[in-house]
């Protein structure tokens, strides 16, 4: 079975739960020396919990007893590098450097119905806001499964510790986009497996084992293939969205908690070295640099291997279909690391015989 064929695998495999508390998160990085929370076979299916490090932003209408138990039990001190809470590791047994990490995602579900959208310190016009940080909190209408503004406060000061618990006085909230619905779209924008590296990584950076990618498109129906780097693969998720538009330039999505339900596969018939997506209608690649230029040629990149080596293509072939027929958009670009995704559609090539 190749890349190629991926979509005809058998389901199958033990069911897992995986809930969020202080004792199965991991606040603000990876790490390769953290002790599994779960331990799971190739192609079982896991039901787990991503907690929003946004809570705290209403804390009234986006915590339930299960998140303030995060709060309440990850110490401020050990939230860090990075900000994302993250939920796992999961050790995927047999799993080891070379392979590649397949992951279903099957459904992602919001926890509660509200999210939160802050216009940070790192967004990409923050000066033009003469430095002033806003909050914007979402409601979910789940009948037709879009998103409208509940209400904004500027947040007092700035953002900088992960988790502030903000209690905004009916005073100080004002209306915000009135009559304005934006399509609900639930997704991850950090998840990966641990990197090789000693000591902690931050969840913050994109890079080749994965993490804040923030591609709204790794949501449900979605296949991510990510390279192991280390034993078990230790697999995390986090950093719930429940929608963003490429760039995310104000600093954030809407950040709200998800249920998630996925399903991993060891995977040692191909090999890739960076974070691949697969939707039911394209491939994506992805390319990451703190240097926007260096980014796109990254996932320009990223995507003639692709063409090449899993499509067949030689190089010319592949270097004309990426101009004529491939997308390339900024994915994000307030990580400090910025990200490019580039992505062709299936009906591009001719069907598999058999």
């Amino acid at each position: 079975m190749g890349l190629l064929d991926e979509g005809r695998t058998p389901h199958g495999g033990a069911l897992h739960d995986l809930r969020a508390t202080p004792a199965t998160v991991h606040w603000g990085y990876f790490s390769a020396s953290l002790a599994p929370a779960l331990r799971v076979a190739s192609g079982d299916i896991i039901r787990a919990e991503a907690v929003t490090h946004h809570a705290g932003d209403a804390p009234e209408l986006m915590m339930d007893d299960g998140v303030r138990a995060i709060f309440d039990g990850v110490p401020v001190e050990d939230r860090n590098p990075g900000v994302h809470i993250m939920t796992g590791p999961i050790h995927v047994e047999g799993a080891r450097p070379g392979d590649m990490l397949e992951v279903r995602y099957l459904q992602m579900t919001p926890r509660l119905r509200y999210g939160s959208n802050l216009a940070a310190n790192w967004g990409h016009l923050y000066r033009e806001f003469d430095e002033r940080e806003r909050v914007t909190i979402y409601k979910v209408d789940e009948g037709s499964q879009t998103a409208t503004a509940a209400f904004a406060y500027d947040f007092p000061g700035k953002y900088t510790t992960p988790g502030t618990i903000t209690h905004a006085r009916d005073c100080c909230r004002v209306p915000a986009l009135p009559g304005v619905r934006i399509p609900v779209r639930p997704h991850l924008g950090t998840a990966g497996v641990a990197p090789d590296v000693a000591g902690r990584v931050s969840s913050i950076p994109p890079g080749a084992h994965g993490g804040n990618i923030d591609n709204w498109r790794i949501g449900a129906g979605a296949t991510m293939f990510y390279p192991v780097q280390v034993d078990g693969a230790l697999f995390s998720i986090g950093d719930p969205h429940i929608s963003q538009g490429d760039g995310e330039i104000s600093g954030t999505a809407i950040e709200a908690s998800l249920d998630v339900v996925f399903q991993v596969f060891v995977r040692r018939d191909f090999a890739f070295p960076s974070p691949l997506l697969r939707t039911p209608r394209h491939w994506m690649t992805h390319g990451f640099d703190e240097d926007l230029n260096q980014a796109m040629r990254n996932a320009s990149l990223e995507m003639l291997r692709l063409l090449t080596e899993q499509h067949g293509l030689s190089r010319d072939d592949a270097y004309s279909l990426m101009s004529v027929a491939a997308d390339f958009a900024v994915t994000q670009v307030v990580d400090g690391r910025q990200g490019v995704h580039a992505r062709i559609c299936h009906a591009v090539f001719p069907p598999k015989e058999g």
